[in-house]
């Protein structure tokens, strides 16, 4: 299972740089650099305070190569010296790949469950049966993953991040996530989201504009 390590945070990003330096990071499949998208995307939720203006997310096909690029001084550690995150890896869940190579620029709403369930397993296993058949309904949708908390080493010197989970859909633009948010669908998975087993705390919504790098295979 392929795992991802998050890097969220409210300082500006340089894309174009971090996917010219990822080239060189051992065993890195995939990064995105996500940024903020300005005013409300959602008709239903207004727009986080918290927002960050940047998220990374890079993948790796194994624990191993991402805790070798996050020891201190390590490729991950150089590329983002400086710059103030916070850090979370967790395990990744493709449920809807496109089709083919993904374009430079798409549209992303990533959604982080922050709290705590009161019997994780059931609420998982609730949220995986009944939640993502809804999403794969949305209008416009591109991709779809879903992330568990995994526990691994790191040196970045970041704090840490305990979301239980995040989920993110992704769509050609803007305007096509706001049309899938604003569908009959989005009521039914609202729906659904009540009848979730009991949780408590934060679920934030991101709207973010998402940059893609063509990486080398390593």
């Amino acid at each position: 299972m392929q795992a991802c390590l998050f890097l969220i945070g409210d300082a500006s990003c340089d894309a174009s740089a971090l996917h010219h330096a990822a080239q060189d990071v051992e065993g890195l499949r995939r990064l995105i650099v996500h940024e903020a998208i300005d005013g409300q995307v959602d008709p239903r939720i207004a727009p986080a305070p918290n927002t960050p203006s940047c998220v990374l997310q890079w993948y790796f096909d194994d624990l191993a190569p991402l805790e070798a690029a996050c020891e201190r001084d390590g490729a991950i550690h150089r590329m983002v010296r400086g710059h103030s995150f916070t850090q979370q890896v967790m395990a990744v869940r493709p449920l809807k790949q496109a089709a083919t190579q993904s374009p430079m620029e798409r549209c992303t709403y990533l959604v982080a469950y922050e709290g705590v369930a009161d019997d994780f397993n059931a609420w998982l296993t609730h949220y995986l049966k009944h939640h993502p058949p809804l999403m794969l309904q949305l209008p416009g949708l591109r991709e779809l993953e879903v992330y568990t908390r995994i526990d691994c080493t790191s040196g970045l010197p970041f704090d840490h991040a305990n979301a239980m989970q995040r989920n993110k859909v992704v769509f050609d633009d803007a305007a096509a996530l706001m049309a899938a948010l604003a569908s009959p669908v989005r009521d039914a998975m609202r729906r659904d989201f009540h009848a979730l087993p009991p949780y408590t705390g934060a679920t934030p919504h991101f709207a973010m504009r998402s940059l893609y790098g063509n990486l080398a295979q390593h």
